[in-house]
């Protein structure tokens, strides 16, 4: 079987052209899960937006999750009957909706769905991310049970962090990707 398609899922007011993700789109040809607003995101409307998408590929997925998108995959987990679709997920530097600064815009993403995934995981956190504290990030990453990859102080692992393609990020993909045939 060939490699699973990769569904992109951006944060809170998208990834810019500077971003990982979007640099993946355009070397890769990932597909990004474009969302009707992503100023004022509704948790519901993501789901169903994802929802969507994920139905409109005839074979599995893989999942890489920027910040409010690693929370838009525990909430679509949560209520999807789909979920036998998806191969496994990355999770890049969940942000945490939670936080106080972020309470009022994010208010629809409260509470957060703390569900075992029914699929593979891996999730990274950055000690100095400005969005989720390095300790929130591993409650995470226990709760979905995914593994957890201590990622340094590397902000909110975004272009600020200076990654370019980030082959590292490409490479911890290849881990959730079927194996190849002998």
């Amino acid at each position: 079987m060939s490699e699973s398609p990769v569904l992109l899922l951006p944060g809170w007011q998208n990834s810019g052209p500077e971003h990982w993700q979007s640099r993946w789109e355009t070397l890769y040809g990932d597909l990004r899960v474009e969302q009707h607003d992503w100023m004022q995101p509704l948790r519901g409307d993501w789901i169903a937006r994802l929802e969507d998408v994920l139905l409109s590929h005839d074979r599995p997925v893989i999942l890489v999750a920027h910040s409010l998108g690693c929370m838009l995959t525990a909430a679509w987990a949560a209520h999807s009957k789909n979920t036998h679709r998806v191969q496994g997920a990355l999770l890049v530097a969940p942000g945490d909706p939670e936080r106080e600064e972020l309470r009022a815009v994010l208010k629809s993403w409260s509470p957060i769905v703390r569900q075992t995934l029914p699929f593979k995981s891996i999730l990274l956190g950055s000690q100095n991310d400005p969005y989720c504290s390095f300790e929130r990030a591993r409650s995470f990453a226990q709760a979905w049970g995914s593994e957890f990859i201590d990622y340094g102080a590397r902000g909110h692992i975004n272009a600020e962090s200076g990654l370019g393609d980030w082959p590292e990020g490409r490479a911890l993909l290849a881990r959730l990707q079927p194996p190849k045939p002998e």
